[in-house]
């Protein structure tokens, strides 16, 4: 089998990425096609050079915003991706059940099962775990700038979010599948594709990444009180159960704003839009998984 790896070269995880090549001779694998990038979004043209060289399993080293760009380029194909949870949160590989350890990792992309998952689509590109509009997405641009999400981790989320908190709804007209089921105002919008979204707390209690369908999420809460209400709610793992919060199961989301609203895919902040169309891609992209995962 031919392996490749694509690295976020900033990213850092048990020995870093000597340790990655000691393993991988280790386990026969002593001359992979192997790439390092300074920035997530210099790894999609990488991933396409080891399609031409023909690799079969690609190692992807980062956090989710690594593994989004290269889930925009592997969905499709029938190559398998072997993630080594080198960033800040690891939503996505936290959700397969796939371990912070290096060792541990490598093997389950060597050895472990193949699940065939769906991804989303927001306005043409594709991610694996999230999209939102609104709050979350302020609270990751904000958390980035600075080196911020670097030295404090997590806690750089809390902190960003709570400075979030008082900003202003905007107004949406929501469809699922062509009809209207949402037209109000809302602080955030929210598409996942996995059910835990944020440090643990598990957003869709029901979400399941190779069903079809995407969780779709609006949150509605205003100003400080009813921010607290929510937020209690989600500590204790019933977010969407909260009366600032409507969910449903979708495949096709068209949304319209009455003004321009930042959006984030995967943890990566993004433009301001008006306007986006989602759809699910089910089936999509090959991920390895620890045996009792799948």
């Amino acid at each position: 089998m031919k392996v490749a790896v694509v690295a976020h070269s900033a990213k850092t995880l048990g020995g870093g990425l000597p340790e990655l090549r000691r393993v991988l001779e280790a386990e026969g694998i002593g001359d992979p096609f192997w790439c390092e990038v300074a920035k997530s979004r210099k790894a999609p043209p990488q991933v396409r050079r080891a399609l031409k060289q023909g690799a079969e399993l690609i190692f992807v080293w980062g956090g989710d915003g690594m593994v989004q760009q290269c889930v925009n380029v592997l969905a499709g194909t029938t190559v398998k991706l072997a993630i080594l949870p080198a960033g800040t949160a690891n939503l996505f590989a936290t959700n397969l059940g796939i371990p912070k350890d290096v060792e541990q990792a490598v093997a389950v992309g060597l050895r472990g099962a193949h699940r065939t998952l769906d991804v989303g689509r927001f306005n043409g590109e594709r991610f694996a775990v999230m999209a939102g509009a609104g709050f979350d997405a302020a609270m990751i641009r904000d958390a980035g700038e600075g080196g911020l999400k670097e030295r404090l981790g997590r806690i750089a989320y809390v902190w960003t979010g709570s400075k979030n908190l008082r900003s202003k709804p905007f107004r949406a007209t929501i469809e699922v599948e062509g009809a209207e089921w949402y037209k109000g105002k809302a602080s955030c919008i929210l598409l996942g594709n996995v059910g835990d979204l944020f440090g643990g707390v598990e957003v869709f209690e029901d979400a399941r990444p190779d069903d079809g369908k995407l969780e779709l999420g609006v949150v509605t809460a205003e100003g400080l009180l009813e921010w607290g209400r929510m937020l209690a709610r989600a500590a204790v793992g019933t977010a969407s159960k909260s009366p600032f919060a409507q969910t449903t199961k979708a495949s096709a989301v068209k949304v319209k704003l009455n003004r321009k609203v930042l959006y984030e895919l995967d943890g990566g902040d993004r433009t301001k839009v008006k306007a986006f169309k989602v759809k699910v891609e089910p089936a999509a992209v090959t991920v390895c998984v620890p045996a009792a995962e799948r």
